[in-house]
């Protein structure tokens, strides 16, 4: 385990704090002590950082999509409706939301007008055994692909 300490003055901080926020993205954190510390006029917090370092690269920052703007309107509407099932689906199970489907998957059956499960197939990430675990869950009825 190691430590990393910041001083974030309260007032002109933003780059030390942007600073902070990338190294704590990028580290497997193991404890943040945060302290506001004041000094004659001045005042800042003292932020010590226990982490571990992570040389596999899993904590690095990911690249983020907007779907909103990656799909059309229609499809968007389906991607947020199949959303809404992962989350239930994943409720019930206990286990994490993109066990079942990633945004990215989500996204690419949202594109599928008429989804089946064989086009399920067909996306990457997408195996048999999700398709037959969950597949059928995320064939809308036409009632709720209007939605």
């Amino acid at each position: 385990m190691q430590l990393k300490i910041f001083s974030i003055p309260i007032t002109g901080g933003e780059n030390i704090n942007e600073e902070l926020n990338r190294f704590l993205r990028a580290k497997k954190i193991i404890k943040l002590e945060k302290q506001l510390v004041v000094l004659g006029a001045e005042a800042f917090w003292c932020c010590c950082v226990s982490y571990l370092d992570d040389p596999s690269g899993a904590f690095k920052e990911r690249n983020t999509v907007d779907h909103r703007l990656e799909l059309d309107e229609a499809s968007f509407a389906r991607f947020s409706r199949m959303r809404e099932i992962r989350k239930q689906i994943s409720s019930a199970e206990g286990i994490p939301a993109y066990n079942v489907f990633t945004n990215d998957e989500l996204a690419s059956l949202a594109k599928m007008e008429n989804l089946t499960l064989a086009e399920m197939r067909s996306i990457k990430g997408i195996g048999e055994k999700k398709v037959e675990k969950y597949g059928s869950h995320f064939i809308l009825k036409s009632d709720e692909k209007s939605e």
